[in-house]
């Protein structure tokens, strides 16, 4: 673990409002006179978090954010937030991150959306300094209401101070992508990148929208991919359209394994998906999803899939170049990552358990 979180990481799937240190929480509460959490024992706040996220439903799962989310109504606790975040991923060897959150669900306050994306960015900027991380946000429009477009204008005017793309988000079911057709267009006619929640809750109607509809640059989660994909008894995959589609165009996949579980989208880290995905090359990444609700980081993600499946660096480093790949930031940028402290790192890493 500890070799692990040494590892230079990359994370393109991590909310905001799913990764706040249950003491913040606590605080921020205090501060704004929040009298709903159902405990305000640090402790005992982080164990019902994590029970939520147990529960093996996406909706229940989903009812553990009203909390964050009421917490985070005013430009000093986004600013915190956010700074926390960086900090904790920078703490855990993240060298790239982007952060997504929805900024039409911290207006209860009456704060403007783009009062409340400076926030972000200020918050995340400060928590990097003087650290390896190069964090960057997404902003994500909540696919059961109708500001998408709004959202999506939002990103592009801020996406040449810190916001690299846009997502939507929110339970699939009942709640199509090509509802947000127009936001998608927009992004793309203003030459812009958009990651789709798909595949997570919904099957794979769901992921062939979002990408022969919407094109979406990733698919956020995209497990369900897998039910394009018979295996027989020898062990023999044989792709079905959507899924050849999908590997053959690179259509990165944001898997978050732990997560997944928690929501019901797999029934375990044995049995998810991401095996057979990465036996077959698809694009896939490894993520966190919500680090408060899953008690996870990224490292422990990584050394769940390394006790499960047995993978060693080189699947470390390959998930990470895919993210890296994957990412949002400008080519050049990407390949200065990639170059001069991905391998690096990961070679150093590679080398030194050779010699023990």
């Amino acid at each position: 673990m500890e070799e692990i979180r040494r590892a230079p990481k990359v994370l393109l799937h991590d909310h905001l409002d799913g990764g706040l240190r249950p003491e913040t929480v606590v605080e921020l509460a205090d501060a704004c006179g929040y009298t709903a959490l159902p405990t305000t024992d640090v402790s005992k706040l982080g164990g019902w978090f994590r029970g939520g996220a147990h529960s093996g439903s996406l909706e229940r799962y989903l009812e553990t954010f009203s909390h964050t989310v009421a917490v985070m109504q005013t430009t000093d606790a986004l600013a915190r937030v956010a700074r926390e975040c960086a900090e904790d991923l920078a703490a855990d060897g993240v060298v790239y991150a982007e952060i997504r959150f929805a900024p039409e669900l911290h207006t209860q306050r009456g704060l403007s959306l783009d009062a409340i994306v400076e926030a972000v960015i200020d918050g995340l900027r400060v928590g990097a300094g003087g650290t390896g991380l190069h964090a960057r946000v997404l902003l994500t429009a909540m696919r059961h209401q109708a500001r998408s477009l709004e959202i999506a204008e939002l990103a592009i005017r801020w996406r040449d101070r810190g916001a690299i793309g846009f997502d939507i988000a929110g339970a699939e079911a009942g709640n199509p992508p090509t509802r947000h057709l127009d936001a998608f267009q927009y992004i793309q006619r203003a030459n812009g990148h958009y990651t789709i929640h798909a595949g997570e809750a919904f099957g794979l109607p769901s992921i062939w929208e979002a990408v022969q509809w919407c094109n979406a640059d990733r698919l956020g989660h995209g497990v369900r991919i897998v039910d394009d994909i018979a295996v027989d008894p020898d062990g023999r995959a044989t792709l079905g359209p959507l899924a050849n589609y999908v590997r053959d165009t690179r259509v990165p996949l944001e898997m978050c394994p732990s997560s997944n579980v928690h929501t019901g989208a797999a029934a375990s880290i044995a049995t998810h998906p991401i095996g057979l995905l990465r036996d077959l090359r698809f694009r896939v990444t490894v993520n966190t999803d919500n680090r408060l609700m899953s008690d996870v980081t990224l490292s422990s993600e990584f050394a769940t899939l390394v006790e499960t499946f047995g993978y060693g660096w080189s699947d470390i480093r390959w998930f990470t170049l895919n993210a890296m790949k994957s990412a949002f930031l400008p080519f050049d940028q990407r390949l200065d990552l990639i170059d001069n402290v991905i391998k690096p790192g990961y070679d150093a890493l590679s080398g030194a358990t050779r010699r023990t």
